[in-house]
């Protein structure tokens, strides 16, 4: 299970999203859950959360994925960098053919977008 957290799913795990939190737990003793906090994301997380990133970013369960070249490319055509990484992050790869879903408490923003989502509104 290969999972992207956004910027709300990120800022919710900080303030205690029961579902969040269940998802860091799995990715972190369960092998075959893979969770991944996109840069800007978590960037964006932490300017509506102060402390988000450092509380996050360490956990061992959460893999941090860098604004690489094709990242960069694939945000700078869209308006919000933290969505746009997230979806970039969500794309399959080699390693995730069927893609990943992204995690959020703020499914509307996804609607119409090409990507599968997990709603964490409690």
């Amino acid at each position: 299970m290969h999972i992207v957290l956004d910027d709300t799913a990120m800022a919710a795990a900080g303030q205690g999203n029961v579902l969040a939190s269940r998802l860091i737990h799995r990715a972190h003793v369960e092998s075959g859950w893979f969770l991944y906090a996109p840069a800007c994301a978590l960037v964006e997380a932490d300017r509506a959360r102060p402390g988000t990133a450092e509380h996050l970013a360490p956990m061992p369960g959460i893999t941090v994925l860098d604004l690489d070249l094709a990242a960069a490319l694939a945000v700078a055509r869209q308006e919000t960098w933290a969505a746009s990484h997230s979806q970039y992050a969500a794309l399959p790869t080699p390693d995730r053919p069927d893609g990943a879903i992204i995690a959020t408490t703020a499914p509307q923003r996804w609607a119409g977008e090409p990507v599968r989502v997990l709603d964490l509104t409690p």
